[in-house]
């Protein structure tokens, strides 16, 4: 006797694309910081419109204001590839504004000290920026690399240190006589060429650009980068498949540092032409922020950058025409920060949960 056995259809769950809940994330950190910059706002007293269209109005109002957030946006488009190109590999370098300086020192005492033609002055002043940032990580790269030491807090430390290290080469040994904390100026020969006569915007921002372009283009087209995609999802998976994974930890924070070195080296020849104390402040930190809210995508630091080079122009009117501080856009990265953190944290202890330890990127 047969008999018929009813089943019920199995129904797939529908799992979120990781690309988009990534981008959902970063939406929803914005408005948070959005919101939170506004009751910052209201606190001091201030209209919140008046204070983001003034803002907007800084960043955008003309095209001297354009050209003035791009060219804010440069340096934080470099440091987001350095930072990057670390994230990619699993790794996490927190010490672009450390080699950012490095970078930029570097860039200037070949600027100065030495005597070639235009052009070829130009390259080998970046070529150093791009050592020297690869130098400043690699004690910390080689302790990753081989002892599994926690690199987010090498370095952190590599950073106060590079700071006051350029500093005291700044103020002690090659201070300009007569001048401020500065070194003397590089050399004409040695000048990134401007892209406008009203406006300091450099051509560092097509280097920036084609940072980006470029490293997107390795990830999604070379074996290696496939090699660095496996290290970001698994280092264990990447391990067990063939992969070197502790000669690649270190070759990826070399390039990190050697992108992050050439940041400095661009804001120096681009924009001040010498080395000053503090010449940079915040363009690392702003780097690897941007590449946090653009979820580790070369492409999408471009966006983030130009985001924060805004604020940056942006708030030099908002300071001017408003009684909120600059500050305020300090506030509202901190906030994007914690929420993006929370996202991460949130998706490794899924994750976990569910037997896996990957970086969704």
């Amino acid at each position: 006797m047969s008999s018929d056995v009813s089943q019920t259809p199995v129904r797939s769950r529908w799992h979120m694309p990781a690309w988009l809940e990534g981008m959902i994330g970063q939406l929803i950190a914005l408005v948070i910081a959005i919101i939170g910059g506004a009751i910052i706002i209201v606190l001091v007293g201030e209209d919140p419109v008046l204070v983001f269209t003034t803002l907007l109005r800084g960043a955008f109002g003309n095209s001297e204001r354009i050209a003035g957030s791009l060219l804010q946006a440069t340096p934080i488009i470099i440091a987001g590839v350095a930072a990057c190109v670390a994230l990619r590999g699993g790794l996490f370098n927190i010490g672009v504004e450390g080699q950012l300086y490095m970078g930029g020192f570097a860039a200037a005492f070949v600027g100065f000290q030495f005597a070639l033609p235009a052009g070829l002055h130009t390259l080998v002043a970046l070529a150093a920026a791009v050592v020297a940032g690869g130098l400043w990580i690699l004690i910390p790269a080689f302790f990753r690399a081989r002892f599994g030491t926690n690199e987010v807090v090498s370095t952190i430390l590599s950073n106060y240190v590079a700071i006051l290290l350029t500093s005291y080469l700044t103020i002690d040994v090659f201070k300009r006589p007569g001048g401020w904390s500065e070194t003397d100026p590089v050399a004409t020969t040695a000048y990134l060429p401007q892209l406008f006569e009203f406006s300091r915007l450099n051509f560092g921002l097509f280097i920036g650009l084609a940072l980006a372009v470029g490293f997107h283009l390795f990830l999604t087209r070379t074996s290696r980068g496939y090699d660095m995609n496996t290290m970001g999802a698994n280092m264990k998976f990447a391990e067990y498949g063939g992969i070197a994974v502790k000669r690649n930890i270190l070759i990826i924070l070399l390039c990190s540092g050697a992108v992050g070195g050439l940041a400095g080296g661009v804001e120096t020849l681009g924009v001040h032409h010498r080395f000053m104390e503090g010449f940079a402040p915040g363009f690392g930190f702003d780097g690897v922020i941007a590449a946090l809210l653009a979820n580790g995508s070369p492409i999408g630091v471009i966006f983030t950058a130009l985001f924060f080079g805004a604020l940056r122009a942006g708030s030099l009117l908002m300071e001017v025409e408003t009684n909120a501080s600059r500050e305020v856009i300090t506030v509202f990265q901190a906030i994007i920060i914690l929420c993006v953190s929370a996202q991460i944290l949130i998706r490794r202890r899924r994750d976990s949960s569910q037997g896996e330890r990957r970086w969704k990127f």
